[in-house]
C-alpha cells in the first residue's frame, strides 16, 4: 500500500494509531514536547554559544576546539528536535500544514541550515587564521550573526504556532 500524497497524506498522518495516541494520552504529548524544547535548548544553545565567540564574545576560546566541543551536542539536540517535532506533526498535520507560522518555521530552518553549511564549508576553511585572541572576518561574522536571527525566529514562529 501506497501513502496518500498531499492533503491526504495529512490526514493519513492524522489518522495513524500513534497521531490518535499522542492526541489522547493525558501526558504523552505534553512529555514529547518537553522533549522538543529540551533539544531546542541544546540545538540553539550550543549554536548560540559558538556564533557568539564568532561574534567576538570570549576571544581566548579557540573558535575550532569550541566548534569540535559543541558540535556533537548541536547535531544531538537536532536529532532530538527532528524527531519530536515529527511526532507532534503527526497528531495536528493538517492543523499546522495550514498554519503561515509552520511554513515561515520551515523555511527559516532551510535558511540556516544553508547558512550554516555555507559557514562550514566556507568560511571556516580560514578559521586557523582567527582561532584565538584575533577578530574573526567579515562574512564569519555576518554568518553568525544570520544564525542567531534565523534562530530567535524559528524559536519564534514555534511558539506562534499555537497562537495563529
Amino acid at each position: 500500500m501506497h501513502a496518500p500524497a498531499g492533503p491526504a497524506l495529512l490526514a493519513w498522518l492524522e489518522s495513524t494509531a500513534f497521531a490518535a495516541a499522542m492526541r489522547q494520552w493525558l501526558w504523552l504529548y505534553p512529555i514529547v514536547e518537553i522533549a522538543h524544547i529540551t533539544g531546542i535548548a541544546l540545538l540553539v544553545g550550543s549554536i548560540a554559544m559558538f556564533d557568539l565567540r564568532v561574534l567576538g564574545l570570549s576571544r581566548t576560546l579557540p573558535v575550532r576546539a569550541l566548534a569540535r566541543h559543541l558540535l556533537p551536542w548541536t547535531w544531538a539536540g537536532f536529532a532530538i528536535v527532528a524527531a519530536t517535532g515529527a511526532m507532534m506533526f503527526t497528531a495536528h498535520a493538517t492543523e499546522f500544514w495550514s498554519n503561515p507560522a509552520f511554513a515561515v518555521k520551515l523555511a527559516l530552518i532551510g535558511l540556516a541550515g544553508a547558512n550554516a553549511l555555507w559557514f562550514h564549508v566556507g568560511v571556516y576553511g580560514g578559521a586557523r587564521r582567527w582561532d584565538t585572541g584575533t577578530v574573526a572576518p567579515v562574512p564569519a561574522k555576518a554568518a553568525a550573526a544570520l544564525s542567531l536571527a534565523l534562530w530567535v525566529g524559528v524559536i519564534s514562529c514555534g511558539r506562534l504556532l499555537a497562537y495563529l
